[in-house]
């Protein structure tokens, strides 16, 4: 029995229809991105009894940036409606509270594996591997159905190297497509480096620390850059334009304004407009 493909809009996160888990399940410290200290499994002091920021409108003024660009891809939803079937964290009493928490996470890796599979399987040069993916997507769709028990005892390493030998094949083939050497800086210690202008056409900066880099006006047309750290980067006028697995919260970390081009697959942020 196939599992039914997962919709576009179920990848994105939902807040109506999930119970706060990231403002509760996940821990934070107090630094630059948020205001306070907040341990694993205790509520945000700004979660209201409805399951709502009571400082949604306000986090960056706030000091809660990091609220700001964290996405779940979705995991809420599924695990508060799927997998604990509509009850929350407060009426299931303490050892309910903890399985969600735990299995929260879990669900999250998995729905941004199947982000990154939904996106390779729309890339024509990907097509050799295309059977394979749908075959991963069938068998990730299905973890995420599995009982809070059995995700909890999921190897989640193992299943995303799985996925990732066919995310890199894709990535290769539609990079080596384009005619042209491609710089691989994958892993790179780019902090604050100095890229202005720089030709990243089709770079491989998978899981490359770019935090603070200046690439301001750079060319990043269909660089791969899966798990690569855009916190504080400047991207104002780059052309991320074909950009591979590029993410909505890689984005919203990063700054841009309105000569920034990025692909369809992600959304301008608002919080740019402070600096147009």
């Amino acid at each position: 029995m196939h599992a039914t493909p997962v919709a576009p809009s179920d990848l994105r996160a939902d807040c109506s229809r999930c119970f706060a888990l990231c403002c509760v399940a996940l821990p934070f410290a107090r630094s630059a991105d948020f205001a306070i200290d907040k341990d694993a499994g205790t509520p945000c002091r700004n979660l209201r009894d409805d399951f709502r920021c009571g400082v949604h409108t306000e986090l960056r003024q706030r000091g809660f940036s990091g609220c700001t660009v964290y996405d779940c891809f979705g995991a809420g939803q599924k695990v508060s409606q799927v997998t604990f079937g509509g009850q929350d964290w407060r009426s299931g009493g303490p050892e309910h509270a903890r399985r969600m928490f735990d299995v929260f996470p879990v669900v999250r890796q998995l729905h941004e594996l199947l982000w990154y599979v939904a996106e390779a399987l729309t890339l024509p040069a990907a097509r050799p591997v295309h059977a394979d993916l749908r075959r991963m997507r069938e068998k990730t769709e299905r973890l995420t159905r599995r009982t809070p028990e059995e995700l909890g005892r999921l190897d989640v390493a193992a299943h995303r190297q799985e996925v990732n030998v066919l995310l890199l094949r894709a990535s290769e083939l539609v990079r080596s497509g384009a005619g042209r050497r491609t710089k691989d800086r994958r892993g790179a210690d780019l902090i604050g480096a100095r890229l202005k202008g720089a030709d990243l056409r089709g770079a491989s900066l998978r899981g490359a620390c770019l935090i603070a880099a200046d690439l301001t006006g750079a060319d990043l047309r269909g660089a791969d850059l899966i798990g690569a750290d855009l916190r504080d980067t400047d991207l104002t006028d780059a052309d991320l334009t074909g950009a591979l697995f590029l993410t909505q919260p890689q984005i919203n970390a990063a700054r841009g304004g309105a000569g920034t081009r990025l692909p369809a697959s992600v959304a301008r942020p608002g919080h740019w407009a402070a600096h147009l």
